[in-house]
């Protein structure tokens, strides 16, 4: 198996930004355990109001599996609800 990573690039209005910090640890704890194969996640603030999203899986079919589920815990739909914009979102393989 090969890890993937995960990369998702979003726009968070700066009213928001406050609850989308404050949102994470949940959404991140939800998916520790929630998701086989989350390896773990980095959060990257670009100018604008964009954030890169980087999350690690174990491999394509972990992540395809918690593409699936999508929102269902309390956390990981808290975090979402904050995100104003999903500008882009791809798969690759770690090198």
């Amino acid at each position: 198996m090969t890890a993937i990573v995960e990369l998702t690039r979003v726009r968070v209005a700066p009213e928001h930004t406050e609850a989308f910090l404050a949102a994470r640890p949940g959404m991140l704890a939800d998916f520790e355990a929630d998701r086989a194969g989350f390896l773990g996640a980095r959060l990257v603030r670009l100018p604008g109001g964009e954030w890169l999203d980087i999350v690690d899986w174990r491999s394509a079919e972990d992540r395809a599996a918690s593409r699936e589920k999508g929102a269902n815990r309390p956390g990981i739909a808290a975090f979402f609800a904050t995100i104003d914009e999903v500008i882009s979102a791809e798969d690759g393989e770690a090198a």
